[in-house]
């Protein structure tokens, strides 16, 4: 499988995560947190020429300065922001320069509600280490560990790993 947005979130949201995800197995059609995420993404963006899909990503909204990237929660701010800077490496490598725009539906954790990335030339080194380390987690025959987190539990592939 590509390295696309998703996989580059769960990579550094959880490694399990994205092997069983980078190898086709997806359990997210299963989950009511990610179906009720979906519904408030659709809903954040209904009518503003949402979703557009370049190549293997799917991006949430572009304009003549920004590419916004909506989440439903603040839980895994670090997760998030890789994942806006892949999305801006993709359109940087198409000759379109933008700064990314990350905006948090339901916060908990901090205290703004939207986050401005930009991608520096530092960011964008470590984002193609990230990325050959993500390639070769996925072709790796050995599925990582669990994190026994307490985020665990609202994980969409909690019942293929704990149950």
């Amino acid at each position: 499988m590509r390295v696309n947005g998703t996989l580059v979130n769960y990579y550094f949201h959880c490694k399990r995560q994205c092997y069983l995800h980078g190898n086709r197995m997806n359990l997210e059609d299963n989950s009511e947190i990610v179906k009720i995420g979906r519904a408030i993404h659709e809903e954040k963006l209904e009518g503003n020429n949402s979703e557009i899909l370049i190549d293997h990503i799917k991006l949430d909204k572009i304009t003549k300065d920004y590419l916004l990237e909506v989440k439903k929660s603040d839980a895994d701010v670090e997760a998030a922001i890789w994942q806006v800077l892949y999305y801006l490496k993709i359109l940087k490598n198409k000759g379109i320069i933008r700064k990314g725009k990350l905006e948090f539906v339901e916060k908990k954790k901090s205290k703004k509600k939207t986050l401005m990335i930009s991608l520096t030339e530092e960011k964008e080194v470590k984002l193609d280490q990230y990325i050959m380390e993500i390639e070769s987690l996925i072709e790796s025959d050995k599925i990582p560990e669990t994190l026994n987190q307490a985020s665990c539990k609202k994980c969409s592939y909690y019942e293929y790993c704990y149950i």
